[in-house]
């Protein structure tokens, strides 16, 4: 995207790491950090003036790309215990039927759907390495490139998490064949990651980690030689790490079985889980694992809607909250693309378990929305190895402009604009411009390749579903 785009903007009303301020001035640089963020400016008629309300951009801490394209495909009953593992069956089955080009038209469609919801940068939680069957393609780095170039051309915030998979059980149990795409070593992964940053640079708008897939795929030793591989490369050491741990009850009972300890106790006895931990969805923890994640630093992922459609249960997000843990939000399985109705989820989760409004809130942060939006941000900024943790500087210059005249915000005071986003069902989008790294990448709701990128979606989803 060849879009100009001016250096500052000028915000009637920006939500600051203080809370709302008025007049305020956002500059950047070249490199797109911000340079300053002054409120309580004079407004001239040379600066370019925001049409509504501003926000940072929320990040996205969790996704698998390829399956926005399975979204409404496994909502028929195939058998009457229907759960996360018959699912599971389902996406590789699907996974199967991937090519290249498919990755690249999914990804850039749904990450042009992110920006304009208002997801500024993306997690992607990267799993699919080779081709049909598992042979490898001529360049290894294939389909991690096809991701990489979607979200350029998209314009959006990247942290590629290439995952390391190697069994398909707790036990060091042989992979399926329908996992045969995904199976790798802690070496190969760190290969990948080598060549993806000679032909993909890091920059201020993309990053690289690792994502052990989960305590049932990979061994200890597995788990040790890729952290210290990662640590061992220079600029590495505080490289973000996800892992999906604790997301549904038959992996707590089956990780009790093998090893006689519960997958959060297990993964904080086997590593120095800190700050840049992820621990993706960890859902079925026990009071002492609450304590240890709080104590750690390390960030809860949430992901609400994946976890109500898959029929992982319910975190106790209050006891998060109280044990000032960190947590953000992903969309994961992209059944859902749209950071305002995860935060509403995980606020009525909480509501139909302790049976009380409001359970999100505290007499210091009595608005629920405005503690989680503020909170998400923070959580998904640490964990995404990247500096979009809201509008201050030295930042990236990552926020979206609310649609000043959207029947359902306009005329809010400012304590109630997040509120009235969060809580309200928007049938338009609320969500006007977008800017990332100071590029606007969306602009009156629209982005300048959307109309390819439908197309070419389309064109991917039909030949992916034809029998």
């Amino acid at each position: 995207m060849n879009q100009a785009t001016p250096k500052s903007l000028f915000a009637d009303l920006a939500l600051l790491p203080q809370g709302w301020c008025r007049n305020v001035i956002l500059s950047w640089d070249a490199n797109g950090d911000l340079s300053s963020v002054t409120p309580d400016s004079i407004y001239s008629p040379a600066m370019r003036r925001a049409a509504g309300p501003v926000l940072p951009g929320m990040p996205n801490l969790h996704s698998h790309a390829f399956q926005r394209a399975m979204a409404g495909l496994t909502e028929t009953m195939g058998d009457p215990a229907d759960s996360f593992w018959s699912w599971r069956t389902l996406m590789y089955r699907f996974a199967q039927r991937l090519q290249p080009e498919h990755l690249q038209a999914i990804g850039l469609h749904l990450y042009i759907e992110m920006l304009k919801a208002g997801y500024t940068s993306v997690c992607e939680f990267h799993y699919l390495h080779h081709a049909v069957g598992g042979q490898a393609y001529a360049n290894p780095a294939e389909l991690s490139a096809r991701i990489v170039s979607a979200a350029d051309e998209a314009g959006i915030g990247m942290t590629l998490l290439p995952v390391l998979y190697q069994y398909s059980g707790f036990g060091a149990t042989a992979p399926s064949t329908q996992q045969a795409r995904f199976i790798s070593s802690p070496e190969w992964i760190l290969d990948l990651r080598a060549r993806m940053k000679r032909d993909f640079p890091e920059n201020g708008s993309r990053r690289y980690g690792v994502a052990p897939h989960s305590l049932r795929a990979v061994s200890d030793a597995s788990l040790k030689r890729l952290v210290q591989g990662l640590n061992a490369t220079p600029g590495d050491a505080d490289a973000p790490i996800h892992i999906h741990v604790a997301e549904q009850t038959r992996e707590v009972d089956d990780c009790l079985a093998a090893f006689g300890r519960r997958p959060v106790q297990m993964l904080f006895e086997q590593q120095q889980v800190d700050a840049r931990w992820c621990l993706v969805h960890a859902t079925h923890m026990s009071d002492d694992e609450y304590r240890d994640v709080a104590a750690s630093g390390a960030v809860v992922g949430l992901c609400p809607t994946t976890e109500a459609n898959l029929g992982d249960g319910i975190i106790d997000a209050r006891r998060l909250l109280e044990d000032g843990a960190s947590w953000g939000v992903g969309s994961d399985s992209n059944v859902c693309v749209n950071p305002w109705a995860e935060l509403r989820l995980l606020e009525y989760g909480q509501r139909l378990q302790h049976r009380r409004r409001n359970v999100l809130a505290n007499p210091q942060a009595p608005a629920v929305a405005d503690r989680l939006l503020q909170q998400a941000i923070a959580g998904g900024a640490g964990v995404s190895g990247r500096r979009v943790a809201g509008l201050t500087v030295g930042q990236r210059a990552d926020f979206l402009v609310l649609d000043g005249e959207d029947a359902n915000l306009a005329g809010r005071a400012p304590a109630q604009l997040l509120s009235a986003l969060v809580f309200c069902e928007h049938n338009e989008n609320p969500v006007r411009d977008v800017f990332v790294g100071g590029r606007q990448v969306i602009a009156g709701g629209h982005h300048p390749e959307q109309a390819r990128a439908r197309a070419a979606y389309r064109d991917a989803v039909t030949g992916l579903l034809k029998d």
